[in-house]
């Protein structure tokens, strides 16, 4: 047999190979590997990060940009201030006013509800000796 004959048929079978297996893949759209598993080898690993640094001149910007946000927002909710004694609470005199009114209220109520309740009682009492 002629080495070179051998060597054209093998060729030609290769070539078959290939195309059945270009083939074969087209038809599977996950590719022509499988999915390795495990860690991928050092040469397929992502190079790491380097770390994002502000410049001087950068932070004293963002800084100052903080400052007035903040500024800003303790303006916008920001309560008059008022002088207190300190350690003590101190009530305003209306609203001292309205809570004593307003117990006096309560008091007379249960006076008169009390009173009620002792004009029963001796007459229940009257009617049960007799």
């Amino acid at each position: 047999m002629n080495t070179n004959s051998i060597l054209a048929d093998l060729r030609a079978e290769r070539d078959r190979l290939d195309k059945a297996i270009a083939a074969l893949e087209s038809l599977d759209s996950t590719g022509s590997t499988p999915a390795r598993r495990g860690r991928p080898p050092a040469s397929a690993a992502p190079k790491p990060r380097r770390k994002r640094r502000l410049t001087a001149a950068g932070r004293k910007r963002l800084s100052e940009m903080m400052k007035k946000r903040w500024a800003e927002r303790r303006q916008k909710t920001a309560k008059p201030a008022a002088k207190k004694p300190r350690g003590r609470r101190v009530m305003s005199a209306a609203a001292r006013k309205r809570i004593s009114d307003m117990m006096k209220k309560r008091w007379a109520a249960r006076k008169k509800t009390a009173a009620k309740k002792a004009v029963k009682t001796p007459a229940k009492a009257a009617a049960t000796s007799a």
